[in-house]
């Protein structure tokens, strides 16, 4: 009894309570998938305190609209979706960018994503763009013959940008500009919204007939997948893991022609989640969990990151990486 009671003391106050364990009440209701409709296979149940409490010790921040028992789930589209959850709030978005950027991660990930070079390659000199989730506008220096229009809601977190970056919603921005755009493009942007098909729609609103809609997500199962309680593929940041079927699925859904679709592999300028997920002394299953309250696991979590700040100051990046986002490129008829 005595050992127990002092385990007790030792433990984190955060991950103390029932509210870091799943539940023994009712299950979590059906979910079906966003693209499609089709009924998903739940993978994990997932505590609101765990959540919030990883986001609390990983990144210092609260996440909010505040966590709720969330379920993720598998859809036959390939899929891969917390149910329910919410889309974090501009509150939750300035915390986490003001800690990513004090020590230059946020300006590292807007500087080169994955797609950048394999989107410039469609674009053409004189093409009207429009880029969905923006950032700073990195993209646009690879387009320098297009005209380039950015949207972003946080525009405000990103002080370097110029005034090709307006904070504008994609909704409005269609209702406005429907047809206006030679080219539609997202990076990284789609995880981010519970409503895939409606962003998908609005950003083919806004492309002119024949025209190109172009989307990048991360993709499952991946290095970033592989790591146990990686809070920041998980809401009320991620609220989807998208692969080549999920995407042609949406394709499918909103009656597009697929040019390509195509896994790419991690680049060099983020090069953190590709050796966290490599160096993790425990790794996730690809079928899940993804996410529990295990002493292993948040001591797995803790070392990766560490292991992967050592490897990538004194390693080369390595040109065997493995696949960890997915461009599709399709035309609206």
């Amino acid at each position: 009894m005595m050992q127990a009671s002092r385990r007790r003391r030792v433990m984190p106050a955060l991950w103390r309570g029932r509210a870091n364990r799943a539940s023994p009440r009712e299950g979590m209701p059906p979910a079906a998938c966003p693209i499609t409709g089709a009924e998903a296979a739940l993978v994990q149940e997932i505590p609101a305190g765990l959540l919030r409490g990883l986001w609390r010790r990983s990144f210092g921040v609260d996440p909010t609209p505040a966590p709720v028992r969330t379920g993720l789930w598998r859809a036959p589209s390939g899929l891969v979706f917390f149910a329910p959850a919410a889309e974090g709030d501009a509150a939750f978005y300035a915390a986490l960018y003001a800690r990513l950027e004090a020590d230059g991660r946020l300006r590292r990930a807007g500087r080169d994503r994955a797609e950048y070079p394999y989107a410039a390659a469609r674009i053409r000199d004189g093409d009207a763009v429009l880029e969905v989730g923006a950032g700073a506008g990195a993209f646009a220096r690879l387009i320098p013959g297009a005209r380039y229009l950015g949207l972003d809601p946080n525009a405000a977190a990103y002080p370097s940008r110029d005034a090709t970056i307006v904070a504008e919603s994609l909704a409005a921005h269609a209702a406005r500009h429907a047809g206006a755009y030679d080219v539609a493009c997202a990076f990284q942007v789609i995880e981010h919204v519970a409503d895939p098909v409606a962003m998908a729609r609005d950003m083919a609103r806004c492309v002119r007939p024949g025209g190109l809609v172009m989307l990048g997500a991360p993709t499952w199962p991946s290095a970033m997948t592989a790591i146990p309680n990686f809070v920041l593929n998980a809401p009320p940041h991620h609220l989807s893991w998208w692969s080549e079927g999920a995407m042609a699925a949406l394709a499918a859904r909103c009656g597009w022609a697929v040019e390509e679709i195509r896994a790419l592999p991690p680049v060099a300028a983020q090069p953190l989640i590709h050796w966290m997920g490599r160096l993790a002394p425990v790794k996730t299953r690809p079928e899940g969990p993804f996410f529990a309250h295990r002493i292993g696991w948040h001591a797995s979590l803790a070392a990766a990151a560490l292991a992967a700040r050592l490897a990538a100051a004194l390693l080369p990046f390595p040109r065997d990486a493995a696949p960890m986002f997915v461009l599709m490129v399709a035309r609206k008829p």
